[in-house]
């Protein structure tokens, strides 16, 4: 499995997506660097899993993280 081909089940994203939005709502009560931080250690243990599961490959984890970086800081440029 890779990224690409996870991002064309859009039924099970979306659905992910709405837990995770419930999931963070209960979180509410975090400050959102502490939310940033707690999410990027989990963040950083799912990729290592899926690296070991040999789920993707590493170039697909750095082509990933490149695109969340770029997606993170495209409001910088404006």
């Amino acid at each position: 499995m890779s990224f690409t081909d996870t991002a064309r089940d859009d039924g099970t994203v979306e659905e992910c997506l709405d837990e995770l939005d419930d999931l963070m709502t209960s979180l509410g009560r975090f400050s959102p660097t502490v939310l940033a931080i707690a999410l990027r250690v989990h963040l950083e243990g799912l990729l290592q899993a899926l690296l070991e599961g040999k789920l993707c490959t590493p170039e697909e984890v750095r082509d990933f993280v490149r695109e969340l970086e770029r997606d993170a800081l495209q409001y910088e440029r404006d």
